[in-house]
């Protein structure tokens, strides 16, 4: 029982040097971060602060100003271009009349008749009252005969021998474009213009193509 009782207390005193230590170590640590976040919560200047607040106001203010032009942007081409798609689709209505019209005007049974002629009044009269309300919405035809080929308003898609005309005259128009206001609703097909060639120049030509093919083969 005594040696028991005497190893006891130097267990103990064991124990609390341990204690001790590692309570010296927590307490450095705590140190250590205090001094951080002391550093951290360090007091701005008065010229900081302000600096910080206006520098927030001048990002407030700019991402609002950005959010506006884009919502008033976004406002005028809606109530702009609003009606785009459906200016589109009603341009079928002018397609299927024309149609319409050349294939009872090429109908060989129809010819020269007074119901034929009736037909193609009452067409044209349709015709011009739609080119009308399009032109109150600001929908309005592209002037595309004898112009010279646009390629912003005008799509070439056949060349026409014509020594009349200056080569990238538009001198047949397969379909009608339109602009609504300062867009383009779809674009004019059209054919141009060129000059006719000559026999040497196309023997010339047939000439050129059928080296291009032989020395395409030999490679």
């Amino acid at each position: 029982m005594e040696k028991e009782q005497n190893q006891n207390p130097k267990e103990n005193i064991l124990s609390e040097k341990e204690n001790s230590k590692t309570d010296s170590k927590k307490d450095t640590q705590d140190s250590g971060e205090q001094n951080i976040k002391n550093e951290d919560l360090k007091e701005k200047t008065p010229e900081e602060k302000n600096l910080e607040l206006e520098d927030k106001l001048a990002r407030t203010f700019a991402e609002m100003e950005n959010q506006r032009r884009r919502f008033e942007r976004e406002k005028e081409e809606a109530f702009e271009y609003g009606g785009f798609i459906f200016a589109k689709e009603a341009l079928n209505l002018i397609d299927n009349l024309e149609r319409s019209k050349q294939t009872l005007e090429n109908d060989e049974t129809l010819k020269e008749s007074e119901s034929l002629k009736k037909t193609l009044e009452h067409f044209d009269i349709i015709y011009k009252d739609l080119i009308s309300i399009f032109a109150k919405n600001n929908i309005k035809p592209i002037e595309s005969l004898n112009k010279k080929l646009d390629p912003n308003y005008h799509q070439a898609m056949m060349e026409i021998e014509d020594n009349n005309k200056e080569p990238g005259t538009i001198v047949q128009e397969i379909q009608k474009g339109f602009t609504i206001k300062d867009r383009l609703l779809r674009p004019s097909l059209v054919g141009v213009s060129k000059k006719t060639e000559n026999k040497d120049q196309k023997d010339q030509k047939d000439q050129k193509d059928k080296e291009n093919e032989e020395n395409s083969e030999n490679k």
